[in-house]
C-alpha cells in the first residue's frame, strides 16, 4: 500500500472518529458501523433528511414491537 493510500485511509478513519464523537454528544445512539453506513449512503447521494426519517421510523417500530413483546410476556 502506498503512503498516499495509507494517508487517505488514516484521514477517513479520523473523520469517522470525529463524526462518531459528535454523534455521541448528540446522543444519536448510532454505533460506529451504523454511522459509517449512513455516511456512505449520504456520500452516494441519499438524502440525509430522508435517511434520518427512515431511522426514526425504524426506531419507533422497534419500540412498538418491544412494547408488544413485553406486554405479551415474551
Amino acid at each position: 500500500m502506498s503512503s498516499k493510500d495509507s494517508d487517505r485511509i488514516s484521514a477517513a478513519q479520523q473523520t469517522l472518529d470525529t463524526l462518531f464523537d459528535i454523534s455521541q454528544l448528540l446522543n444519536t445512539q448510532l454505533d460506529k458501523e451504523t454511522l459509517a453506513t449512513c455516511v456512505g449512503m449520504i456520500e452516494s447521494g441519499v438524502n440525509p433528511e430522508a435517511l434520518a426519517a427512515v431511522i426514526q421510523e425504524l426506531r419507533r417500530e422497534a419500540a412498538t414491537l418491544n412494547a408488544q413483546n413485553t406486554s405479551d410476556g415474551r
